[in-house]
């Protein structure tokens, strides 16, 4: 996963700094989970103690500008992040989030539901580029 992102860090004259490595490399540790700007700061100033927010704001844009993170907009538009499952890759991506109302847990569905519907819009002539369906309830343990 690690070389494909740095292939596309290049193909992107993305030059790397040590707090942009860092950034990523929170990324990376944290795979599959949906982490907020405030939340990879936390855990990048544990190898980077002088990184700042505005750093880690700045590279997680440009990350996502080139397709190597997905940015989705949670709870109060707070803005949160992942990886690709490919590295980019957008036709892979599509999955569906439940948010459990009380702890703020985020589960993945893997299953892509809107397949159907996205086919039926496009036979009437539109193009779909992507989608985000969010379910909102509680999860197991706080039920």
């Amino acid at each position: 996963m690690k070389k494909k992102i740095t292939i596309k860090l290049k193909q992107n004259d993305y030059k790397m700094t040590e707090q942009r490595e860092t950034v990523l490399e929170v990324m990376l540790k944290n795979r599959g989970k949906h982490l907020s700007a405030e939340e990879v700061l936390e855990k990048a100033r544990k190898k980077s103690p002088g990184i700042g927010i505005a750093t880690v704001y700045r590279t997680l844009e440009k990350l996502t500008e080139m397709e190597v993170l997905y940015k989705t907009v949670f709870e109060g538009g707070k803005f949160r992040y992942e990886l690709y499952d490919d590295a980019g890759s957008k036709q892979q991506h599509h999955h569906h989030h439940i948010i459990c109302l009380k702890c703020g847990k985020i589960t993945e569905v893997q299953e892509d539901l809107l397949s159907g519907l996205e086919q039926k819009i496009e036979s009437q002539g539109f193009k779909i580029i992507d989608h985000d369906l969010k379910f909102f309830g509680y999860c197991p343990n706080c039920k």
